[in-house]
């Protein structure tokens, strides 16, 4: 059985239990009224008219024998005055009864009643008459009918009695009944609630809480009590670690097939500038040897200061290319990035007065020192900032920004982000931007930001370009801080 079953069935067995018990009640009350209300409209009116007619009939015994003792007829009229009571209640005991027994029981009782009635008005005409012995025989025969009379009304009462007395057992045991199942209920209510409890706390809550220890970042439980809410908070936390991580796998991807790029070009670049500059070398030592021959005009003299100036040029690149294909040699050394920040800026100082640059330096606190090459971070930092400068035509701001990048309040490595106002990069070139030979410039190279890209994976960091048009470009360099050198 599933945990949803499980959870499904004892659920349904306690709210069975607690409709039974309801039902249960509503039963027993409708019952319960019902026996009352047959014992008040039925029984206990009956009996009430036997035990009235029972006295009725108990007052009228003795009243004869002391007429007897003082002939004083105030007896006899007390004696007829009760006789008119025990009628009147009989008359009202007969619309009462319905079974046929007790029809016939009332009968008998009248019909006693009549005959005792007669018997004892003859035996108070012979004491009248002085006949006193044929008076005393009659007069024990009336003791005997009216015994039997009383026995016949305690025999109707004590029926009715019965009845009622039947019907209150029948409560009681009704009653008791229900609390035994009452408390049958209760002790398997409680069973089943703990059930549900131990469900939930084994199989749902705890399971949740080892879920969200084992999701939360640093593998301790969360302040909340709430174990859905910590694992809200720890899947959350997870969500954000791996955007984060996809992020720098991009990031990573991005560098490692610029690297790939990178090294296939600089064999090349490497070939081709080998294969350059042997007869360059040969054509500049021939222009020389034809400059100081003497036998040139002025003419021919400008044409060759021209042709030295561009094999200047080309010269220049090809030890671009060099300097491309070969991998930045590192002399590693504990410095702060914000000291080479410092002095790259000093050494452009005078180019950027000439472009009308001005440059903002957004710095808390210097970076710490971490393990770099001076040497060669500042020629990545001066090719993104010359570049910067050469973007904006009539003057703009270079905003530099120094952050530290943490992860759980421990820094992990030092930021350098170069923000430009000019016009920013367009998409279809955004991808381009670190490629070999790149370059929106009538004489550039393309191989300022390649080298500078190359010098800051050696580093063991990474360069990311966001840019919007319009807005700007911003390169970020990101380099890990490491105890040792690497």
């Amino acid at each position: 059985m599933s945990l949803k079953q499980r959870v499904y069935f004892a659920n349904a067995v306690l709210l069975g239990i607690t409709v039974m018990g309801a039902v249960a009640m509503i039963w027993y009350t409708y019952k319960t009224e019902a026996v009352f209300s047959h014992i008040e409209g039925r029984n206990l009116p009956v009996y009430q008219a036997a035990e009235a007619l029972e006295t009725s009939l108990l007052n009228q015994k003795g009243y004869l024998s002391y007429y007897l003792l003082d002939n004083n007829p105030d007896w006899i009229r007390q004696l007829a005055s009760l006789r008119t009571v025990f009628e009147e209640q009989l008359a009202k005991a007969k619309p009462l009864v319905e079974e046929p027994w007790e029809k016939e029981a009332l009968a008998r009782i009248e019909k006693e009643y009549i005959t005792y009635i007669a018997s004892k008005d003859r035996v108070i005409r012979l004491y009248k008459k002085g006949d006193p012995n044929a008076g005393a025989t009659l007069h024990k025969e009336v003791r005997a009918s009216f015994f039997r009379i009383f026995q016949l009304c305690e025999k109707f009462k004590s029926f009715h009695k019965e009845n009622i007395d039947h019907a209150v057992g029948v409560s009681r045991t009704d009653a008791n009944r229900l609390r035994y199942i009452a408390l049958l209920a209760i002790i398997t209510v409680v069973l089943l609630s703990l059930l549900i409890n131990y469900i939930f706390t084994c199989h749902i809550l705890e399971p949740i809480r080892k879920l969200a220890e084992e999701a939360d970042q640093l593998g301790k439980s969360r302040s909340s009590t709430d174990e859905v809410t910590a694992l809200k908070d720890s899947v959350h936390g997870l969500i954000e670690d791996a955007e984060l991580t996809h992020r720098e796998l991009l990031r990573s991807r991005e560098t490692l097939m610029q690297s790939e790029k990178m090294a296939l070009l600089g064999k090349l670049a490497a070939g081709t500038a080998h294969s350059i500059r042997n007869p360059l070398t040969s054509i500049k030592m021939r222009l020389f040897s034809l400059g100081r021959s003497g036998e040139v005009s002025v003419a021919q003299q400008d044409d060759l200061n021209v042709i030295s100036n561009e094999i200047g040029h080309v010269n220049k690149i090809v030890e671009n290319f060099l300097e491309f294909a070969r991998p930045p040699k590192l002399t590693m050394k504990k410095e702060s990035p914000s000291q080479v920040v410092d002095n790259t800026l000093r050494l452009l100082e005078q180019r950027l007065k000439s472009y009308g640059v001005t440059v903002q330096l957004v710095r808390q606190q210097p970076l710490c020192e971490i393990f770099l090459d001076p040497g060669q971070l500042k020629e990545a930092l001066a090719n993104i900032i010359i570049n910067a400068c050469e973007a904006m035509d009539q003057g703009g701001r270079i905003t530099i920004t120094e952050t530290f990048e943490k992860s759980n309040g421990i820094k992990k490595a030092a930021v350098i982000q170069i923000q430009d106002s000019g016009p920013g990069i367009p998409d279809r070139m955004r991808e381009e931007i670190f490629n070999p030979f790149f370059t929106t410039k009538e004489e550039g190279t393309g191989l300022g930001l390649s080298i500078s890209f190359n010098i800051v994976s050696e580093h063991g960091g990474c360069m990311v370009l966001d840019s919007l048009p319009g807005q700007g470009a911003c390169f970020t360099i990101t380099l890990p801080v490491r105890e040792d050198v690497p």
